[in-house]
């Protein structure tokens, strides 16, 4: 099976190096951009497996990036896990509007995260 590959897309360096730690740990390519825009343009680049999005980002926020990807044909397969420091509840809505297709809360828990990861990615 080849590797599968995941687009970490936040603008916290400290949260991207501990989320590509696990996620290395756990056999996963990584590929990281730390804003919106440059997360968009390295997904269209990059086409991973998975794309995870912070939500509250410089240049482009998560909402607008995952609007944008879930709106193009060529990436709207590509699940997308969107993680959030702010009430779930408030931003549920807004993430199943965008087609976020799951999410998470920070501060974020690996073995959630992985859960999430592996039943996107139908690996559970």
């Amino acid at each position: 099976m080849s590797q599968k590959r995941i687009l970490i897309v936040d603008d916290e360096p400290e949260v991207t190096m501990m989320v590509r730690m696990r996620l290395e740990a756990s056999g996963y390519e990584v590929i990281s951009a730390n804003d919106g825009k440059s997360g968009l343009e390295k997904a269209k680049q990059e086409n991973p497996d998975l794309v995870m999005l912070d939500v509250m980002m410089p240049k482009m926020d998560g909402y607008k990036v995952c609007g944008l990807l879930k709106a193009d044909i060529r990436y709207n397969k590509i699940p997308v896990i969107m993680f959030t420091a702010r009430a779930p509840e408030e931003e549920a809505e807004i993430m199943r509007e965008v087609g976020a297709d799951a999410y998470v809360n920070k501060p974020l828990n690996a073995e959630e995260l992985l859960a999430k990861i592996k039943d996107l990615l139908g690996e559970g």
